[in-house]
């Protein structure tokens, strides 16, 4: 009886514990009155040091629209991606929010939001085109990367009357379209996005999105409160429109729909 007395207890104890860990996180950030958040490093237009000298970007405005919201003072903890899961495995920081995608592997370390912001490979062209489907890039001139993830997609899909025009880097086809010597860019988002940041009167809007990679907030394993918390702030802010104008302002472009988890 003494045995299971104590077996008991010590049971009892470690739910006790589990429990103090997996719904204090929020409450503590609270308390604490402060959040670290990681963001990138430098990968503009998410997360790079200004022209300030400040951190500035996607992830940056998000982390900053977040403390704000929790009324809290807020670290920015730059980050490379390898350093992303075991910043918040150890508690250096309280969330990730470093364009980082959702996959099984890593959600078997950390949990992971609804996604918050785009990242994928699209179709780009002036507004006076209209390009609904991959049957309408017929007679076009495309320009895109030569063996990269877009060209790949794009020589999957493009009708065999499109003039496909393959460019050695990033750098020449970017050039290629303001030049016009193509009508399409077929290109990264954030690559579309320093077009228009370069000059924000080119008329480039997205037509489609090939390969779809959006950004997820990790949050460590237990959190519970925390998450719960998060994603209805990304709801909260998806209805409301204010990633939308995040969005606008560091990628050129409306934000698409988004997964929920």
């Amino acid at each position: 009886m003494k045995t299971l007395f104590k077996s008991l207890k010590v049971a009892a104890l470690s739910t006790l514990l589990l429990s103090s860990t997996a719904f204090a996180d929020l409450s503590d950030i609270l308390s604490d009155g402060k959040i670290q958040i990681a963001v990138p490093e430098s990968f503009p237009p998410f997360g790079s040091v200004g022209m300030s000298g400040e951190h500035e970007g996607y992830d940056v405005d998000v982390a900053k629209l977040i403390a704000k919201d929790l009324g809290v003072e807020l670290e920015l903890v730059p980050v490379v991606s390898k350093q992303r899961i075991p910043f918040l495995e150890t508690d250096r920081v309280d969330l990730v929010i470093s364009t980082m995608g959702a996959n099984p592997e890593r959600a078997k370390s950390i949990n992971f939001s609804s996604a918050y912001a785009p990242f994928y490979s699209g179709i780009f062209a002036p507004s006076t085109l209209s390009i609904a489907g991959a049957a309408d890039l017929a007679d076009l001139k495309i320009g895109v990367t030569s063996g990269s993830l877009e060209d790949l997609e794009l020589t999957a899909i493009a009708p065999e009357t499109a003039e496909i025009i393959r460019f050695g880097d990033n750098a020449a086809t970017l050039a290629a379209f303001t030049s016009g010597q193509v009508e399409v860019l077929v290109t990264g988002n954030t690559a579309a996005a320093s077009l228009t940041s370069a000059d924000p009167e080119l008329d480039l809007e997205r037509k489609l999105i090939l390969k779809d990679s959006p950004c997820f907030i990790g949050v460590k394993k237990g959190n519970d409160d925390l998450l719960r918390w998060v994603n209805v702030f990304i709801l909260h802010k998806t209805l409301g429109g204010n990633l939308n104008e995040i969005s606008k302002k560091w990628l050129g472009q409306s934000l698409p729909a988004l997964p929920t988890l």
